[in-house]
């Protein structure tokens, strides 16, 4: 299984940003799909014992479901980026249709106190051209180039970490998963990644 998006294929798609090098020992935490009460809540919690402060995708019907959870997340000063509403594959849907329905996320997400998103990621990371096109009128397009694959029940909790920690480095943009299919390898890995790279210098930020 890949965990590190490889810079050859970066540069294949160079109208999105896929990590954030600057020189410095930065790690940016990304969650995607939430916020749901069984595992978002004990994820901002997490952040909070450490004092990290994260960016969350989140998924606008799991917004409507769970309002406090997601008033939580912005009381605690997360960035908070647009995941679609149904969370919606880009390569099946069309283009009028996958707009509206981001159109929807962004509207739960500023109704709920949240900021207009900045930041917008397709789920799955599957997006057609033109799709794209229209997106980046509103917003920076936000991929990865460290994916956990937490989402894998059947991947080893043990090597879901050692992966993901050998595939981060400066600049990382890093994709967990505050879902309950990643639970159980999120709920192992998150805190030992964070003291992993904490002891090594590293700061975690929210994306700017």
């Amino acid at each position: 299984m890949v965990h590190k998006i490889p810079k050859w294929f970066q540069r294949m798609f160079p109208g999105y940003t896929w990590q954030l090098p600057n020189g410095q020992k930065t790690i940016y935490l990304t969650f995607d799909d939430g916020p749901i009460p069984e595992i978002t809540e004990w994820v901002l919690d997490t952040l909070k014992k450490y004092n990290i402060k994260a960016s969350f995708f989140v998924v606008g019907e799991n917004v409507s479901k769970h309002p406090e959870i997601f008033r939580k997340l912005v009381k605690d000063r997360h960035v908070v980026g647009n995941h679609t509403f149904h969370h919606v594959r880009g390569w099946e849907t069309s283009t009028p249709m996958y707009l509206v329905d981001a159109g929807l996320c962004k509207e739960v997400i500023m109704e709920n106190g949240g900021d207009e998103p900045k930041y917008f990621r397709p789920p799955h990371g599957r997006i057609k051209p033109s799709q794209a096109k229209e997106l980046r009128n509103q917003y920076e397009l936000l991929m990865w180039n460290v994916l956990t694959i937490d989402y894998d029940k059947n991947f080893n909790e043990e090597k879901c970490l050692r992966n993901s920690i050998k595939a981060t480095s400066k600049g990382a943009i890093v994709v967990f998963h505050d879902s309950l299919k990643a639970e159980k390898n999120l709920r192992y890995v998150l805190p030992r990644y964070i003291e992993h790279f904490l002891a090594q210098g590293y700061s975690f930020e929210p994306l700017p």
